[in-house]
């Protein structure tokens, strides 16, 4: 070794401070890889990604492999610098061959290279495998013997080192990685995305028409009366009834009922012939059920009953799509911003049978969804009283006066979101 030039030395001193910095930055490149962008490559056949995906697929003889090359080449890139050190200060060399080294090997070897690696994985872990899949054949006695005894220990501390990851995303994080996808998915794309993971989250009750709206008609009426109502509908289908909605007889299409009065006299018995059969859905069912339910059965609307049979409101499957994509141009019902007027204070003044989910979805607030539907619903819960008049109240941070209550239900209300402040700090 003393025969050996110090500028040799020196000169491969640097070689193994750089072969150093190439296992640090494979190591973190291989371990950033987007794993699922990654499983997208290796199904197009990407020859590189095919290549790290075998790599991969063992990662304890990976990390193994990376671990013996980046330490052989530390503890030897130590014993040249001790060398140098000494030569050129004498004893006191080894000291300062610790601390130069030392300095050298964390910024040029470790943190450099890593940060890199993690900024740009792809570029990195590509390449790299040029030469870690040969290194793993050729080292791969080293590399089995190494494992079987770092894995013998972990048996003894009862880890199984055979355990497969469960690399399966919860609907939680995929809705992060939804999120965090940015620019590669169109914002209007990603918001249905959002929007079909909600559909476990929100049931039939939340969005389906109240029972006071459905658009109906009593067969016990004159005659006069119920051809008046049909000429007038606005909705494709009518639901048909005797004396209440609880006794509900069926939906009568638009269609059919156009098509009897051209072909022969319309009367009560031709229309309730051309009746289609109810189609019943218990309240709670989530979106996501239901959606598969309407697909199953071939049905697009069904009535909402609660535990005693009572119809508590009516669900369509364009309601369930609404939710998915927003609101269709062709429904005849007011949109949320059609109840919901913004004033010249930047307050606004809501109707209280607006869904509360409704008022979240477009003003983006964050009233309590986990209760009453609508904002009349939410304030009558919050008093614990139906209001007789005007009354100032705050819920969850939002101020609200009630501007007019109607048939124990408030009507109007005027929040000033600009004063929001948060429930929890409030307390």
């Amino acid at each position: 070794m003393n025969d050996i030039p110090t500028s040799a030395l020196l000169i491969t001193l640097v070689i193994l401070i750089v072969i150093s910095a190439y296992f640090s930055s494979s190591e973190t490149s291989m371990m950033s890889l987007n794993r699922y962008r990654l499983r997208h490559l290796v199904n197009d056949k990407d020859k590189n990604a095919m290549r790290v995906e075998a790599l991969l697929n063992k990662p304890d003889k990976l990390i193994g492999l990376i671990l013996i090359g980046n330490n052989l080449v530390n503890i030897l890139a130590s014993a040249l610098a001790t060398i140098l050190g000494q030569r050129l200060f004498g004893d006191a060399g080894i000291a300062i061959a610790t601390g130069v080294l030392t300095l050298v090997i964390l910024i040029f070897a470790e943190v450099t290279p890593k940060t890199l690696a993690v900024l740009y994985p792809e570029k990195i872990a590509f390449p790299s495998s040029y030469i870690l899949r040969p290194l793993q054949k050729l080292l791969s006695p080293l590399v089995w013997m190494i494992n079987g005894i770092s894995n013998g220990l972990l048996r003894i501390f009862g880890i199984n080192v055979n355990q497969q990851n469960d690399n399966a995303l919860s609907s939680d994080e995929l809705r992060s990685v939804v999120n965090e996808a940015g620019s590669m998915i169109p914002a209007h794309h990603q918001q249905m995305l959002l929007s079909i993971l909600e559909l476990e989250k929100v049931t039939v009750d939340e969005i389906m028409i109240p029972r006071n709206e459905i658009a109906a008609i009593d067969i016990n009426q004159d005659w006069e009366v119920i051809l008046k109502q049909l000429k007038h509908r606005t909705h494709t289908m009518t639901l048909l009834y005797r004396d209440t909605i609880d006794d509900a007889i069926g939906f009568v299409h638009a269609r059919d009922s156009l098509l009897i009065l051209l072909k022969e006299d319309f009367t009560k018995t031709t229309l309730l012939r051309s009746v289609r059969e109810l189609y019943f859905i218990p309240e709670g069912t989530p979106l996501n059920t239901q959606l598969i339910k309407f697909q199953y059965n071939k049905e697009r609307i069904g009535l909402v009953v609660d535990e005693y049979g009572d119809i508590q409101g009516l669900v369509t499957l364009a309601d369930i799509l609404e939710e998915i994509v927003g609101d269709f141009t062709t429904t005849h019902e007011p949109t949320s911003s059609q109840e919901i007027h913004k004033q010249l204070d930047d307050s606004y003044i809501i109707e209280g049978s607006l869904g509360i989910r409704d008022i979240n979805k477009e003003m983006g607030w964050t009233l309590p969804t986990d209760g009453p539907r609508t904002l009349n619903g939410l304030i009558v819960e919050h008093l614990e009283t139906i209001p007789t008049g005007k009354i100032s109240t705050r819920i969850c941070g939002y101020p609200m006066e009630i501007l007019e209550v109607e048939n124990n239900m408030v009507k109007l209300v005027k929040v000033l979101p600009h004063f929001y402040i948060d429930a929890d700090k409030e307390k």
